[in-house]
């Protein structure tokens, strides 16, 4: 049976801003405030699902949260008419006004952890949603995180749904961004690989920068999705480099398939982690470790440039692409280095370059935008087909952006009330498109 690894990248949404939310996120932080451009941000990251869909590889979508998030503003103690509320808060509570409006949710390598069916003791494809409790504006995701994925997942012979973790700083989740799978091929029993930047039952932890993943995180999603224990890992992020700005694996390092380029600083005791990787991995095809040394790139060029935050994919054609940020371009080094090893003796052949400006801008790269499902053939026909990307539905997607988005949008604006307005009815109209059904709150009033 073939099997495929299908990246679902989540459409950015319509209220896309700088607000600065993400303490630990130097890109977020240092654009705070900044004037943001909402059609160019959603345009620009469909113009990346298309041109994989042209190098022959399925593309899925994932549709954003609703927002602004009315409901955390009720709770909140703000009540009246929808428009009340959000005048009521933009004096009042600008902060939490913004964390509601976040479109944060449009990096979808945060909405859950995947585990595929040949790795699962019950032979079904895993999700758990990701309950993000580090963060305000991102916590209170979940809830309709899940519900969007239970539409597109919609056959429940074939997909397991979990629910998040309980929100409490013991069990800090942040979904694929920390969690990596290596293989021979998408379709054999993989190693999955447990990323966390904290353990309860350890010291070892940043002094600057919280840990947003915990390894007891980690353990209890392994468990849910039935993973064997002698192909799953759990490794312990370098704390000194979370305080460098590296918040998730995915800005240190990246795999794919049996292909795993991460850098020197990567992990916690490093060589023991590269010794445990060799012994437990059991494809038939040889593992490649690349290990980026540090003389080579530093951890602050990999932040700035976000090499590690790419994609790295496998061609129909054979050997592996890595979809790389613009800004890789722009500092010498990493670009010498990508250059380099597409000649070295690895999987990797080519590097190709992407204009995500407004996502990296807001601190989030190509991985940063899509979650990796791999899917046998059966489960991508199960999938809802509606929410994969071909020429028909990339074209009513730039329409819909077209329609729909402002070019402009700054902090100011997030108390007008046109904009709730506005994004109701975008996303009203999405859920059409993408035949979701009522997953909105504002729809089931």
């Amino acid at each position: 049976m073939n099997y495929y690894e299908v990246n679902f990248d989540g459409l950015v949404g319509p209220t896309h801003n700088y607000a600065g939310l993400s303490y630990g996120n130097v890109a977020s932080k240092s654009n705070a405030n900044k004037v943001s451009n909402p059609k160019q941000a959603a345009l620009q990251g469909l113009e990346k699902m298309w041109h994989l869909v042209q190098l022959g590889l399925h593309q899925g979508v994932i549709a954003p949260n609703a927002r602004p998030d009315l409901r955390t503003l009720r709770v909140c103690g703000f009540n009246g008419t929808d428009a009340e509320v959000i005048s009521q808060a933009a004096k009042s509570q600008p902060q939490l006004l913004k964390a509601c409006y976040s479109a944060s949710s449009m990096w979808t390598a945060n909405a859950a952890t995947v585990s595929p069916s040949c790795d699962s003791a019950d032979g079904k494809l895993h999700l758990t949603p990701a309950n993000l409790n580090n963060k305000l504006h991102r916590a209170i995701e979940a809830p309709q995180t899940s519900q969007i994925l239970k539409s597109i997942f919609n056959n429940n012979d074939y997909f397991s749904h979990h629910d998040a973790l309980p929100q409490h700083p013991m069990f800090g989740d942040e979904g694929a961004a920390n969690y990596t799978r290596l293989a021979d091929s998408y379709g054999h029993q993989g190693l999955a690989l447990f990323v966390y930047g904290e353990d309860a039952q350890t010291q070892v932890k940043p002094q600057l920068f919280p840990a947003r993943q915990t390894r007891q995180a980690s353990e209890a999603v392994a468990r849910s999705h039935q993973l064997d224990p002698h192909s799953t890992l759990f490794i312990q992020q370098n704390p000194e480099v979370i305080d460098q700005g590296v918040f998730h694996n995915d800005v240190i390092a990246i795999g794919n398939e049996n292909v795993f380029l991460f850098h020197e600083q990567a992990f916690y005791q490093q060589q023991k982690v590269i010794e445990q990787i060799n012994s437990a991995y059991r494809g038939d095809r040889p593992l490649h470790l690349i290990e980026v040394k540090n003389a080579d790139i530093s951890v602050e060029e990999a932040v700035k440039s976000y090499i590690f935050n790419s994609q790295l994919v496998s061609l129909p054609s054979g050997g592996m692409a890595i979809i790389a940020p613009g800004e890789c371009q722009t500092v010498g080094k990493v670009e010498q280095y990508l250059s380099a090893l597409c000649q070295a003796s690895n999987p990797i052949s080519e590097v190709i370059y992407m204009d995500l400006k407004q996502s990296m801008q807001n601190g989030g790269g190509p991985a940063c935008l899509r979650l990796r499902v791999t899917l046998s053939e059966q489960e991508l026909n199960a999938v809802n087909q509606a929410c994969l990307l071909d020429e028909h539905t990339y074209q009513r997607l730039r329409d819909w952006i077209n329609k729909h988005y402002r070019d402009r949008l700054s902090e100011a604006d997030l108390a007008d009330p046109n904009l709730l307005t506005e994004s109701q009815q975008a996303l009203d109209e999405l859920t059409q498109l993408m035949n979701l059904g009522a997953i909105y709150p504002f729809q089931q009033e």
